[in-house]
């Protein structure tokens, strides 16, 4: 490297809806505007081909053949065992092998959360890794973990979600002592299963800023800056929150568009919209870090723009700069009960 403090990242270049071009594109992106060293992982023919096609490439961004690819429709176990030479395998073996800081992948979501798992290995203490995603709410930006990295959780897995994700608000989102919630069906502590019950316990009884069950309509008040829930439940609400945004900027649109007198309007609050759509953007935020893994591993989503993989890019040099991993093992050493 050309510094000891800078920061190198492997971009699986095979992942994502749109790869390899939008991947290519979101690098070069990154390189012109940051000091981050990118390695595109992936076919060397194909990546050499987007990139002679973005123009001036950063000496930053270099090629690191891959001849496999894990496609979206193949088995995550499975497919990682077949593929030792797929894309997202080598780019977190380079990780693993010190060559790399971070991992970023658009692609297949559960090879990327096994592959990273098993060749990584867990942080002393966790048993479980979860996602997180940053999201926006009334009352700024918010943490929610797992949205579908362990599906089968127990209460203690909980309690290191809140452990992990409290530490993303605070050493990311810059939240001093993070108000952390439990999503549950009611706020009332006999409200909820006997592992929600057992999962309050545990966290009542953590050093963190517990403020108890949360429901689902406080998701996007900000009542608090962590939602933790098992990564079944999170999985759902990820993608109902996707659909209504979604849903919602077409049925603005077409009301929009339903006259003169509604044009003219859409005139007026242009300039608002534009801020209102750019909240909702989930390609502002890059990607969603796989916390509890012993690397940086971020997953974006399987439709991310050039934006998206250029902000990832962006994410993973923060939680490598700001060492989220070790802050993560200080508050966990302050909970024994959390490595469990």
């Amino acid at each position: 490297r050309s510094r000891p403090d800078m920061v190198r990242v492997a971009l699986d270049g095979m992942g994502g809806d749109h790869a390899p071009r939008t991947i290519v594109q979101g690098a070069v992106l990154a390189a012109r505007e940051s000091d981050i060293e990118i390695v595109l992982v992936g076919n060397e023919a194909l990546l050499r081909k987007e990139l002679s096609q973005v123009g001036p490439v950063p000496p930053s961004v270099s090629v690191h053949h891959a001849p496999e690819v894990i496609g979206m429709n193949e088995a995550a176990a499975k497919s990682i065992r077949k593929k030792p030479d797929s894309s997202i395998m080598i780019a977190v073996e380079l990780v693993k092998e010190k060559k790399a800081d971070a991992v970023i992948s658009a692609g297949h979501t559960g090879a990327a959360v096994v592959a990273s798992t098993l060749t990584l290995g867990l942080l002393p203490g966790i048993t479980r890794a979860g996602i997180a995603i940053a999201y926006p709410t009334l009352n700024g930006i918010s943490v929610l973990i797992d949205i579908g990295a362990n599906i089968d959780a127990r209460p203690e897995h909980l309690l290191q979600y809140a452990i992990m994700g409290s530490t993303f608000a605070h050493v990311i989102l810059h939240k001093d002592s993070p108000k952390v919630g439990l999503l549950n069906i009611g706020e009332e502590e006999s409200k909820g299963p006997d592992f929600t019950k057992e999962t309050r316990r545990l966290i009542l009884e953590s050093p963190l800023n517990f403020v108890g069950n949360i429901e689902g309509r406080d998701l996007f008040t900000g009542k608090v800056d962590v939602v933790v829930c098992d990564g079944f439940v999170g999985n759902i609400v990820l993608k109902v929150t996707e659909s209504l945004f979604e849903s919602t900027n077409v049925l603005l649109r077409r009301e929009l568009k339903g006259g003169f007198l509604p044009r003219i309007g859409g005139l007026l609050v242009r300039s608002r919209l534009s801020k209102f759509k750019k909240r909702l953007d989930y390609t502002e935020f890059g990607g969603a870090p796989l916390l509890g893994v012993n690397g940086i591993c971020i997953i974006c989503h399987g439709r991310s723009s050039a934006k998206a993989i250029k902000n990832a890019i962006r994410a993973a040099g923060e939680f490598v700069r700001f060492q989220v991993n070790e802050q993560i093992q200080t508050l966990l050493s302050a909970h024994p009960q959390g490595e469990q």
